[in-house]
């Protein structure tokens, strides 16, 4: 395994391993082991009681963040006529059809975070299932990216929106801001998250559903949150 730098050395020593820390104490800890020269993004990482195998086990959704994550999205919206007229106007940075999907076929562009798309343009969309599904950048439903409100959605994912959805080990990664951010802030923004979490339960997950919980900046140690105070 490759060795840790000095600073996450000295960063570590700060953090008690066998600890479940309250929320407002592992925020504190987590802006104070963040020691990169850049601003560094914190990240709510969350292992739910679930099978993610299994389609009424799937935990999927999105929210805006009360002060958002920090970072504006670079947003593409797939819209035709009024639709991409008012994607435009909200203030997308990249609107179009067909002439898109060329352009991330022919030229293996990606210079946007998030994809928006109208119900009516999802069979273009579809031609590149197999270069978005993959980098997790396809428009879903449940996230709020397909929808003829292309205005809405373009506001709300400017204003701080993030998707949650697990991984294949029923973990969700989700950034909640950046160490520059005042503690109140961060704090607010994980309790928003866990709220979202805990409200997506599946009613076919058994047993304990929050099974671990880490804050952690980008350059920075894991600080273990206490599973059961997250709401509070």
């Amino acid at each position: 395994m490759p060795k840790h730098g000095k600073k996450y050395q000295e960063a570590s020593k700060l953090v008690d391993r066998a600890k479940l820390y309250d929320v407002n104490d592992a925020v504190a800890l987590t802006k104070k082991t963040a020691t990169a020269k850049f601003d560094e993004t914190v990240e709510a990482h969350i292992k739910l009681g679930v099978d993610s195998r299994h389609a009424d086990q799937q935990v999927r959704g999105a929210i805006v963040l009360p002060h958002g994550t920090g970072k504006t999205a670079r947003v593409l919206v797939f819209a035709k006529g009024e639709k991409a007229t008012e994607a435009e106007k909200a203030g997308a940075d990249f609107v179009g059809a067909e002439d898109m999907v060329q352009k991330i076929q022919n030229e293996n562009w990606f210079d946007f975070d998030v994809i928006v798309a109208t119900p009516d343009m999802m069979g273009v969309v579809g031609r590149l299932g197999r270069v978005l599904g993959p980098k997790g950048l396809m428009p879903n439903p449940k996230s709020g990216t397909v929808t003829f409100e292309v205005g809405k959605a373009v506001n709300e994912i400017k204003a701080g929106k993030v998707e949650y959805r697990l991984d294949k080990t029923n973990i969700i990664h989700v950034p909640i801001g950046k160490a520059s951010f005042d503690e109140a802030k961060l704090a607010e923004n994980f309790r928003a998250l866990m709220e979202a979490v805990v409200k997506a339960k599946p009613a076919a997950a058994k047993g304990q559903y929050l099974k671990s919980i880490v804050l952690t900046s980008t350059m920075g140690p894991g600080i273990k949150v206490n599973p059961s105070k997250v709401t509070e």
